[in-house]
């Protein structure tokens, strides 16, 4: 476990929180497409995967695009992902354009889930779930105080 200094909480409730969140966002994001890039996969290929498994034949490239464009901040041209997977032998497309896993894609789809598990493990090293559950409900505050949605994605 990575051991760091302890301060009283006066001087860290003066921290900016700004820097600390972009930091922090900065360096898990970071971590996660990298252990993504060890399986030549991008966020938006994750998020493909993850949502064709977790919904077996309900997305066609349209409305799997739609739900997926507000999370993105590459500029994908998911076109290409659903391209590339279906190049892969990952991912097939039916006649009315409904989006499944093959047994290539789910494997695919496990091994970068517990690659994605080990960064989840390493930034939650020394935090418990109730810490944990405290800084996001405290985020999701922040958020809606600023007049954003506090609401968790669905």
């Amino acid at each position: 476990m990575t051991t760091i200094k302890t301060y009283p909480q006066d001087r860290l409730a003066a921290q900016p929180i700004g820097y600390w969140s972009r930091e922090a966002a900065t360096l898990v994001i970071g971590a996660l497409r990298a252990s993504l890039a060890e399986e030549h996969l991008t966020q938006p290929h994750w998020w493909t995967l993850g949502h064709v498994a977790g919904a077996p034949g309900t997305w066609t490239r349209t409305a799997l695009t739609e739900k997926l464009t507000p999370f993105d901040d590459q500029n994908t041209d998911y076109r290409a992902v659903y391209d590339d997977l279906t190049a892969r032998g990952w991912l097939t497309e039916s006649e009315d354009g409904t989006l499944t896993l093959t047994r290539a894609g789910e494997e695919a789809r496990l091994r970068a889930h517990a690659r994605n598990a080990e960064v989840h493990t390493r930034y939650r090293q020394g935090i418990d779930d109730a810490t944990y559950a405290a800084t996001i409900d405290t985020l999701r505050r922040m958020v809606a105080n600023l007049g954003g949605d506090g609401d968790l994605p669905s």
